[in-house]
């Protein structure tokens, strides 16, 4: 079992990247989370949510991602509440207490997936959540230390050295686990190291001689992975990391396209625009500030947990005045999911799925959204209709949104679904093409699809910009990401010792 010393230490690419390193030595290993709180998530097969990181983990591991990997997700949409979705199906919205009166039920749910797994597979690769540590939760842990007793699994420690106090953070962790919960740590990680490792030689004594426990590894920090992050912790790393107004000196010369996405309170499945991080030609921020738009060639709202909350949020931080005069200017924008819903001209909640209420939209599309059981969760097949973007552009997708949206004005189809069999509409266009939304999550993964919208985009800007090149095989470079991923921890554990901590079990 991976478990971390905090949030965002680096396990859950840890866990894919020894997914990848155990399969390619001809182990059938499977990832396991037993309760993911995240919003970015991922439809299996059969039309179930499970949390991104274990669906990458099992592509990791070439498998078809699966309900029983991630038997709880959690999504908050609230301050004090979250969706929970157990075994791929929304069970309810509950608050913490709540939640955790429910312990014999969500156990239940950890038990029959973990089982299953185990009498299917190897090896079991088994991630934490947050720390172990933390007195205020450990009579109601699910999910770490419970789960390796469950499991009978050691544990590998995990602290990130690039933000800081590593040493203080392992070694405190440590000291506030349980005597019999602290046995289990078989091994320490410190990941994400930058610089030369021989400085460090004299703090991994000092750690190993205090901790009483082997370090595994010191992993370095690995920069152009294309694997999506869960965490919208990780898109800090690119918020506002482009100058959106254009120097008067460059004002005549080729430039990347320039995307902004805005970073709701409540931002879900931003995992949609990895594709763009990696795509030469363009340039992907996030900002929360309307201040950080400047002169961007696309502004998308991306999906929300909380629709019309960040609906809200858009009015009361100056967002939806700038969108609405970039809009008039000529600007291009997007929608996807709850990004769809904003731009529309009314949010209705009707039943209390989410804030309740209602809430008027940007109406810079003319639809209604009302918000209604049940989910919808579903991969999908779909085309690009004939219109500005061009057409016969065939893609796999997938939707995760609760209720529907309808037109009750003049707007195009912009996608249509080829399978499964479906006559809801998916996605909506103005006439010109600067207003457009879909429910269709993983729409840029598509090379085509992103061709021919960038191919657009780039006819129809004032200011020139650099020729795209073929788009990138996003899915082949994700494969490349796991390959190179497992070959670090190759070089970089101690793989005798972790070969024994395995056969432990």
């Amino acid at each position: 079992m991976v478990q971390g010393t905090a949030s965002h230490v680096g396990k859950s690419l840890l866990v894919a990247g020894l997914c990848r390193l155990f399969r390619d030595g001809g182990w059938r290993v499977a990832p396991f989370k037993a309760q993911n709180m995240a919003l970015n998530a991922y439809v299996t097969r059969d039309g179930r949510e499970i949390g991104w990181a274990q669906a990458v983990q099992a592509e990791a591991a070439g498998l078809p991602p699966s309900v029983e990997m991630n038997p709880i997700l959690l999504k908050p949409h609230a301050d004090a509440g979250s969706q929970v979705i157990i075994h791929g199906n929304v069970w309810g919205n509950l608050t913490a207490r709540e939640y955790y009166a429910q312990r014999p039920v969500l156990w239940e749910a950890i038990r029959t997936s973990y089982d299953g797994l185990a009498r299917e597979y190897d090896l079991i690769l088994i991630e934490g959540a947050g720390s172990p540590a933390e007195p205020n939760l450990m009579a109601h842990d699910i999910t770490n230390m419970a789960v390796a007793r469950l499991a009978r699994a050691p544990v590998l420690l995990v602290g990130d050295i690039d933000r800081g106090g590593v040493f203080a953070a392992l070694l405190g962790t440590l000291t506030l686990l349980p005597p019999k919960d602290r046995r289990r740590i078989r091994a320490l990680i410190i990941n994400k190291f930058r610089g030369d490792r021989s400085l460090l030689s004299p703090g991994i004594e000092f750690l190993e001689r205090k901790a009483r426990c082997p370090v595994l590894g010191i992993v370095q920090h690995l920069h152009g992975l294309a694997i999506p992050e869960e965490d919208s912790v990780s898109i800090e790393e690119i918020e506002n990391v482009n100058t959106y107004a254009i120097p008067l000196e460059s004002r005549h010369e080729p430039r990347p396209f320039r995307v902004v996405v805005v970073r709701l309170p409540h931002i879900a499945n931003f995992a949609d625009f990895s594709p763009l991080e990696q795509e030469p030609g363009i340039s992907l921020g996030y900002t929360a500030n309307p201040d950080g738009l400047g002169q961007a060639d696309l502004l998308i709202l991306p999906g929300s947990k909380n629709t019309i909350g960040d609906l809200r949020f858009l009015k009361e931080s100056g967002w939806a005045k700038r969108i609405l005069s970039y809009h008039r200017d000529g600007g291009l924008v997007g929608g996807i999911c709850g990004g769809l819903q904003m731009l529309g001209l009314r949010v209705e909640d009707p039943e209390g799925l989410e804030t309740g209420g209602e809430e008027d939209g940007l109406a810079l599309l003319p639809l209604v959204t009302r918000l209604e059981a049940p989910k919808v969760t579903r991969q999908v097949r779909a085309t690009l209709l004939l219109g500005p973007w061009g057409a016969a552009q065939e893609f796999e997708a997938y939707e995760i949104h609760m209720g529907r949206s309808w037109p009750i004005g003049e707007c195009s189809p912009l996608f249509e679904i080829l399978a499964p069999e479906s006559s809801e509409p998916v996605g909506y266009c103005s006439s010109d093409g600067r207003a457009w939304g879909s429910y269709l999550h993983g729409l840029f993964d598509s090379p085509g699809l992103r061709r021919a919208f960038f191919s657009w985009l780039g006819a129809n800007r004032p200011v020139g910009h650099e020729p795209l090149p073929p788009s990138l095989d996003y899915r082949a470079l994700r494969e490349a990401s796991y390959n190179r991923l497992a070959e670090t921890l190759r070089a970089h554990l101690s793989l005798d010792l972790l070969w024994n901590i395995v056969g432990e079990r």
